[in-house]
């Protein structure tokens, strides 16, 4: 009869080379989407106080910032514009010579089919309000809004753009920004549909980076409450019947089991944005001593792709790289 325990599980533990071999998740560059904020106004780096470590950045800059992303082996950004000017009906989002719609004619330009330009598509940070919407009577305007994403998506096509990524949560949008595409001849462009987008308390730092903090009331009433999970699954089935080629969950800590009842249920790429807030709670933390910077964030971005993300968005993504190497 064998001694106990026969069976000794760190054995696998015992040495470095044996915990390397048998580390099986492992986050890859090219798992990873860089978000980046491109500022009409800004003429030098502009630091984002809630975002130590990231920038809003002029067009100008741009370039330089990407490619140096694409040095380390990330292959996609998400792009995010900061206009110069506001209205009500967020004109500037889908004007041809827009913040966006520039950067994104320069990045094609300079990196062609190098790197996968994707592009939020909302109206938050280009309206006066500061919602996501056109507001009729003080309230979001579902159809209206429709007919501005359309125009917000073709236009980003039109520059060049490779995914657009509606993130209003507007009932319907995926199939009319989808019908807005082919109808314009851009049947290749692809959407990565925010299907699942939470109202969280995490979007804090980005509504300092993008300028897009509602002037009145907040998003509940088209992003999701996040004590039904049941409505998140019919969301990614609605936006998955509408055409959407990639869904994403958003945030990705806090809604991890959706992550994996989405890999689990539905045979596309599932996205997971690791929000600004998260990303800024790891960053006070290490300020203050409290954790390591290195450690956590390789933790964190294991355990989304371990979840079942196929691309995770990130604004670790650039410092991770060498963090993930060593691995």
């Amino acid at each position: 009869m064998s001694r106990f325990p026969a069976v000794r599980m760190r054995r696998l533990r015992r040495t470095p080379a044996l915990r390397s071999l048998n580390f099986k998740v492992r986050v890859h560059p090219s798992d990873l989407v860089y978000p980046v904020f491109v500022d009409e106004r800004a003429k030098s780096p502009v630091p984002i106080n809630s975002m130590p470590g990231c920038f809003r950045f002029p067009l100008a800059r741009l370039v330089k910032e990407v490619g140096q992303a694409l040095e380390l082996g990330i292959r996609a950004i998400l792009l995010f514009g900061v206009p110069s000017r506001k209205d009500e009906v967020g004109s500037s989002a889908f004007a041809k010579n827009g913040v966006v719609q520039r950067a994104v004619r320069v990045l094609k330009r300079e990196f062609g089919e190098d790197l996968a330009v994707m592009t939020d598509v909302c109206m938050c940070q280009y309206t006066t309000h500061g919602h996501c919407g056109v507001v009729r009577n003080g309230r979001v305007d579902n159809d209206s809004t429709l007919e501005m994403l359309k125009r917000i998506a073709v236009s980003h096509a039109q520059a060049g753009a490779d995914f657009v990524a509606p993130s209003s949560m507007m009932d319907g949008q995926v199939r009319a920004i989808r019908e807005a595409l082919d109808d314009s001849g851009f049947k290749e462009v692809g959407i990565m549909a925010y299907s699942a987008k939470f109202a969280s308390c995490f979007y804090g730092p980005f509504r300092e980076a993008a300028d897009s903090k509602p002037r009145f009331g907040d998003r509940r009433s088209y992003q999701m409450g996040y004590g039904r999970p049941s409505e998140a699954l019919r969301e990614m089935e609605l936006d998955l019947a509408e055409g959407a080629d990639i869904l994403m969950i958003k945030p990705a800590l806090a809604y991890l089991d959706l992550l994996c009842l989405a890999k689990s249920r539905f045979n596309v790429p599932i996205a997971a944005y690791n929000v600004s807030g998260e990303y800024s709670m790891v960053k006070a933390a290490a300020r203050l001593g409290w954790i390591d910077e290195r450690e956590a964030v390789v933790e964190i971005l294991t355990a989304i792709k371990r979840a079942g993300a196929d691309l995770i968005i990130s604004y670790h993504a650039r410092e991770a790289i060498p963090w993930l190497s060593r691995l």
